[in-house]
């Protein structure tokens, strides 16, 4: 690839749990990653009530490639998200889950997949018919398939995940969308707005795993309210165009890795 460093931003709310089996996938990562980038991991503590903080800090104190960024409250995903972009330096930035819903040692396929495509972000999609969904409860994906369906109706039909956190992106990408949600739709408004904006965004088929440690603190109904008002929004910035929130400038063609995707 020709981007030679690499940011991974991995928020982190009540973890403690799940530290020591993390801190091992990242340490496992880095050792293969840095054979050919520089790397450095971001962990966004979001004012966790817990000693994840603590443990993170312990486990990666003699590291220097490694840090560990904290909220005094707890702010929502979406907040710990943009402080973690904000404070990462990468020409590529990957953002993904602390829980292992996407196994750590996917990253070189998602960077390789970002190659392949000549994308500007690539997002994991379960969804996608080569991907696979294992041991997650159905009211989970119930929620997260229909917000995906209604997405794609509306913005882009063939990108069949619009909810996954575990993505890839090129630097203009992150520095150019802004986002407003501080919490678990975010990610989806940074995908909206950059689709909206020319970026080229393609797909990685995998498997999303239930969660191996720890609890989810993602509240279904709240979610789902939000997903469907951010959608409410669209269909009407669609028709009436008033939205100044959901206007975006169009990329410039002559921009690199930039490909219009003619949305409407």
């Amino acid at each position: 690839m020709n981007e030679s460093s690499l940011s991974l931003v991995i928020p982190a709310y009540n973890e403690s749990e799940g530290v020591a089996q993390t801190a091992a996938a990242v340490r496992t990562l880095l050792e293969y990653l840095t054979k050919k980038h520089t790397v450095e991991v971001i962990f966004v503590n979001d004012g966790s009530k817990d000693d994840t903080r603590e443990r993170l800090e312990a486990e990666f104190k003699d590291d220097a490639r490694v840090k560990v960024v904290s909220h005094a409250v707890n702010q929502g995903l979406g907040a710990a998200i943009r402080t973690g972009l904000k404070a990462s330096t990468g020409d590529i930035v990957i953002t993904t889950d602390f829980d292992g819903t996407y196994p750590l040692n996917t990253v070189p396929q998602i960077l390789g997949r970002l190659q392949v495509d000549g994308s500007d972000i690539v997002t994991a999609s379960p969804y996608h018919p080569n991907g696979r969904v294992e041991g997650v409860p159905p009211y989970r994906l119930m929620f997260s398939f229909g917000a995906s369906l209604l997405y794609r109706m509306l913005v882009k039909w063939n990108i069949y995940c619009w909810t996954a956190l575990y993505r890839a992106y090129r630097r203009p990408v992150i520095e150019r969308i802004t986002f407003e949600s501080n919490d678990f739709l975010a990610g989806t408004e940074l995908l909206v707005k950059a689709l909206r904006a020319g970026y080229k965004v393609t797909e990685f088929p995998t498997t999303l795993h239930v969660r191996t440690y720890g609890q989810s603190s993602m509240r279904v109904m709240k979610v789902t309210m939000a997903h469907l008002q951010f959608q409410w929004r669209l269909l009407k910035q669609s028709i009436l165009h008033n939205d100044p929130g959901l206007q975006v400038p169009q990329i410039k063609k002559s921009e690199p890795n930039a490909v219009a995707n003619n949305i409407t």
